[in-house]
């Protein structure tokens, strides 16, 4: 499986399945992450993504594109279910290694009902 194709399984399996049992396949013990609400670790993207499904249970991502470069997986994405209207727009940086994920950043930014230019975020 290339890095692309591994993001995919995890957006598919863990994160819209709700698999959190598969999270050590996917994600290297010493995982590097630097969104400032999530620790580092396994035990901090389990932790997250309990409190996540249990506070929003119609959260679900969905996907807009996937681009890979070298060991870098970025994905833009449409997160529904949320406590905004329209969801978020979130851009991740995945960094891979020997086919895990070992560093993680992320922007999310509200989706707008309308925008100034009549253009989605999407």
């Amino acid at each position: 499986m290339n890095n692309k194709e591994i993001i995919r399984r995890v957006y598919a399996d863990i994160f819209n399945g709700r698999n959190l049992a598969l999270i050590k396949d996917f994600i290297r013990e010493d995982y590097i992450q630097h969104n400032p609400e999530v620790d580092n670790g396994i035990e901090g993207v389990v932790k997250y993504f309990n409190q996540l499904f249990t506070k929003f249970p119609h959260f679900r991502i969905d996907i807009k594109r996937i681009i890979a470069e070298g060991d870098y997986v970025v994905v833009h994405t449409n997160a529904v279910g949320v406590d905004l209207p329209q969801g978020a727009a979130v851009v991740d940086i995945y960094r891979l290694e020997n086919g895990k994920i070992v560093e993680h950043w992320d922007v999310i930014q509200p989706v707008p009902e309308k925008t100034a230019n009549g253009h989605t975020m999407f």
